[in-house]
């Protein structure tokens, strides 16, 4: 009796279609998982980005004040 002999693969392929659905099905909720991730990661990065610029511009203006005041002393 071999393996893949039309008995065995009747009684073997619904059970092979389900584990293939839900191995589908959960590969797709891990690739949307991912991706959202990707997505936070990728806003929060952008939100560090635009606060270090915030910083850089406060920290000039800040040696600026300084420079005026010194020079006036």
């Amino acid at each position: 009796m071999d393996i893949l002999s039309p008995p065995v693969l009747g009684i073997l392929a619904p059970f092979i279609m389900v584990v293939l659905i839900v191995g589908i099905v959960m590969f797709k909720k891990v690739r949307e998982n991912e991706l959202r991730v990707h997505q936070d990661l990728r806003s929060k990065e952008m939100e560090h980005e635009r606060r270090m610029k915030e910083l850089e511009i406060e920290r000039v203006r800040l040696e600026l004040e300084k420079a005026k005041t010194e020079q006036k002393v």
